[in-house]
């Protein structure tokens, strides 16, 4: 049995737990393809794997890792949309961490024409992310404002971008003065920084009272009662996390007045034909931006494969502006 090596999360933990090890080759089913990885993005889900906090969902790897790019190596019997060869990015529920990964069909998209393999191996988590939370639940439309708590995240630089791009104004919210300029610099029209600004106040002077229409909130906790405040009438709050704690009470009169809309979704327990069809439109609506560079991925810092602890310290200590991504070397079809 043919065998690559792998990450795997040794016990739950800090970033030492996760070690080198070497495991079979994954088996893929009729709908699946197999790649040969290149890249693999690191995501803060990654980490509440390691933690012990979310664990993968029935059938997936126990190897952390949500999002890959690199060299379809096999196709199962029912794929006909892709071939031996071609070079795809893929949204995955685990295995990323390693030299291949198995991937339904669907979840796969090529590399966006102009970028390299470990820049796209960082857009399917975020793109998939944004695209159905800010445009499919959250409804934003041009001329609409949003604003992006954590918008110097790998989420948040990828929402600004394509906010922007789709003639909506967004406002966000980071940790320093330095985040606070990388995210304008991408094309936020404010930056708040959270930690010593008050963001409802500063959005209702730069809205002129108003406050924005929908809020991406990775926070939640006592933000949820704050971006109620922020939100204009039939505004939208889309929940993707909870990074401030996983209960909030909030004042019900105010969503009643203000006719507010709160929901939110998670994205890896979600069925392959879901995931697929979010992948259709992120390849008709998002990847023309890539492409024509209207949008441009953000890559903050690589790590070899097997310097993944160092990865999650990285993220860990939230000094990164975009993405953290992992590289394989492909040459030899060993890690760097």
């Amino acid at each position: 049995m043919r065998r690559m090596r792998a990450i795997e999360i040794r016990e739950p933990g800090p970033p030492d737990v996760l070690v080198v090890t070497d495991r079979p080759i994954p088996p893929i089913g009729s709908d699946e393809v197999l790649i040969r990885v290149a890249a693999a993005g690191v995501n803060r889900p990654d980490m509440m794997q390691r933690l012990g906090h979310y664990p993968p969902p029935p059938g997936a790897s126990d190897i952390p890792g949500l999002e890959v790019a690199g060299t379809i190596e096999a196709v199962g019997g029912s794929v006909t949309m892709w071939r031996r060869g071609d070079e795809v990015c893929a949204l995955v529920s685990g295995g990323g961490y390693a030299e291949y990964c198995a991937a339904p069909a669907v979840q796969c998209l090529p590399v966006p024409k102009g970028l390299d393999v470990v820049a796209a191996a960082g857009l399917p988590e975020t793109v998939f992310t944004v695209w159905t939370n800010v445009f499919e639940r959250g409804r934003l439309t041009a001329g609409e404002a949003l604003l992006v708590h954590g918008g110097s995240s790998g989420i948040g630089t990828t929402a600004i971008q394509l906010a922007r791009a789709r003639g909506a104004r967004v406002f966000v919210t980071a940790g320093s003065a330095e985040k606070c300029r990388a995210c304008e610099a991408l094309g936020a029209e404010r930056a708040f920084n959270y930690r010593t600004d008050d963001f409802v106040a500063l959005v209702k002077e730069a809205t002129g009272g108003r406050g924005v229409d929908v809020i991406l909130d990775m926070v939640a906790g006592d933000y949820l009662r704050r971006d109620l405040d922020a939100c204009a009438p039939n505004g939208r709050i889309v929940l993707i996390a909870q990074l401030g704690g996983p209960t909030a009470t909030i004042p019900t009169m105010t969503v009643l007045l203000k006719r507010l809309t709160i929901t939110g979704s998670t994205l890896r327990a979600r069925s392959a034909a879901e995931k697929g069809a979010i992948a259709s439109a992120v390849r008709e609506q998002v990847w023309p931006l890539f492409e024509s560079g209207a949008m441009r991925p953000v890559v903050h810092a690589t790590f070899p494969l097997a310097q993944a602890a160092d990865a999650h310290r990285l993220m860990e200590s939230g000094a990164h502006v975009g993405k953290i991504v992992l590289t394989i070397d492909v040459r030899h079809g060993a890690p760097t």
